[in-house]
This record gives structure tokens, C-alpha cells and sequence, in this order.
């Protein structure tokens, strides 16, 4: 698969992988309209094209992303309401691609993942921290309020008493007191992040990529549902997906003893 050539992103694809880095770090990799543009455009090619089959999404430079880009903002004059409404929609529609597709996506945050930044943290499968990465919510010390699905994922990661406090008083987590909090999954060390990372990627790009969307689905779904919808939901799923070439074929590999050969059919 080949990408565009993005101005504000670099995205390169390779053995079922795509890595998606934001790349403005001479800003901080702080968010504006044209990199929202290309984030969404990358994650809908990412959503759509059959060979990628895994994401990583992190930062180039020392921060991972500092959020939204303050000084395009204030650049916007009065004219900011129509332009931040714009980005936000933007972004949010590239949250939703990322959410929603079948493919697993892998977040390594490098440095600092603050206000957006963080935001785009948590909509991850799996989220890596390096060692030296911190956390915070920042919105509120500039006056604002919280974008990018953060008030949707945090108080399901993480209950909303702590939630609470990290966007009211905007306290600053370390890696390892986000994986405590259950923002991360793990913690690496800073010089193993890319790797531990691309390592997760190429493993779940061998997998069985729609049932891995199933679980996905399922998991957005739980919270929204009874238990005997949700176990409707389940056994409609599990049924599909047993009748699919990946379903016959692990349970064939299974049954003869040897590793599956997946093509995420």
C-alpha cells in the first residue's frame, strides 16, 4: 500500500502494517486543521484497504502530542468558534475510523501525551507507554473543555472519580502511575517503545483480523447493553464468525495440531 505524502503526518506500511506518526515536532506535534485532515485521510485508508491489517499510531521528536496547537488557534481571531468546530469534527471523525475499524490499533506515546494528545492515547487496543512518558489532560488551564473522545474513553478506562480530577485539576501522571490507573497497557523502557510496538503489530497483522473487529465491536457495544442483548450480540458473532474462512481454518489448525495460516477473511 502506498500513502499520499502527507505535510503534518509520515506514514509508512510494511508487513501488514501501517505506522502512522505525527509529524509536526518541531511544534510539539500539536494539533491543527491540515494534520487533523491528514490523520483522518490515513486512518480511512488504513480502515479500508484489506492489506493493512494493523495500526500503530505514535509521535517523531520527544512528545507524542502536546494537543491542540494554541497559537493556530489564537490565530484564527474571530473566527475561532468556526474553526475549532471544524477541527474538532474533523478529529472526531478520525477517532470514530480508528475506534470502529476491524484492525488493531497500537498507540506508542513517546514523551509527553497532553490535552488531544492524550485524547488520541486512549482510543488504542493496546497502548504503550515509554518509560520517561507523562500525562495530563490540559484543557481546562487554557479554558477549555475536553475534545477527541476523551469524555467518552476516560471514564470507562479509568471511573469517572478519577476522571474527574485529571480534567478539573489537570494533575500530571507518570507512565507508571497511568498504567496503574489502567490508561496503559504497558510500560516500556523509552528505547524499546518502536519495537515492542511494531513486535505487537506484526503479531495481531498475522491474526484473524474480522474476529478481532468482532471483539471490538463487542467491547464498544457492552457498555450501552443488557446482558441478554449483549449475549444475543455474542452468539450472533461467534456463529459468523465459526463459518468463516478464518473460523474454519483455526479450528482445523486446532483440531491438527499446528499454528493457523490467518488471512483475515
Amino acid at each position: 500500500m502506498t500513502f499520499p505524502n502527507f505535510e503534518n503526518i509520515a506514514v509508512a506500511a510494511a508487513e501488514g502494517v501501517a505506522t502512522i506518526r505525527l509529524n509536526r515536532p518541531d511544534a510539539a506535534n500539536g494539533m491543527t486543521l491540515p494534520m487533523m485532515q491528514d490523520l483522518m485521510q490515513a486512518a480511512t485508508i488504513c480502515d479500508g484497504d484489506p492489506s493493512i491489517r494493523a495500526v500503530i499510531l505514535t509521535g517523531n521528536g520527544k512528545m507524542f502530542c502536546a494537543g491542540g496547537d494554541l497559537n493556530s488557534f489564537a490565530a484564527l481571531g474571530d473566527k475561532i468558534r468556526d474553526g475549532l468546530s471544524e477541527m474538532a469534527t474533523i478529529l472526531h471523525a478520525a477517532v470514530s475510523r480508528f475506534a470502529r475499524m476491524e484492525k488493531p490499533v497500537i498507540i506508542a506515546v513517546n514523551g509527553m501525551a497532553a490535552g488531544g494528545g492524550l485524547s488520541l492515547a486512549m482510543i488504542g487496543d493496546i497502548v504503550l507507554g515509554a518509560a520517561s512518558s507523562k500525562y495530563t489532560m490540559a484543557y481546562t488551564g487554557a479554558g477549555l473543555s475536553p475534545d477527541g473522545s476523551s469524555t467518552y474513553f476516560l471514564p470507562r478506562l479509568i471511573g469517572l472519580r478519577r476522571t474527574q480530577e485529571l480534567i478539573l485539576t489537570n494533575r500530571r501522571l507518570t507512565a507508571e502511575e497511568a498504567l496503574d490507573w489502567g490508561l496503559l497497557t504497558h510500560v516500556v523502557p523509552d528505547d524499546d517503545l518502536m519495537t515492542d510496538a511494531e513486535a505487537i503489530a506484526r503479531t495481531l497483522a498475522n491474526g484473524p483480523t474480522r474476529a478481532f473487529g468482532k471483539v471490538k465491536h463487542l467491547l464498544a457495544e457492552s457498555f450501552d447493553n443488557g446482558l441478554e442483548k449483549q449475549m444475543e450480540l455474542e452468539g450472533r458473532a461467534i456463529a459468523a464468525q465459526a463459518a468463516s474462512p478464518d473460523g474454519m481454518e483455526g479450528i482445523s489448525a486446532f483440531l491438527e495440531k499446528r499454528a493457523p495460516n490467518f488471512t483475515g477473511a
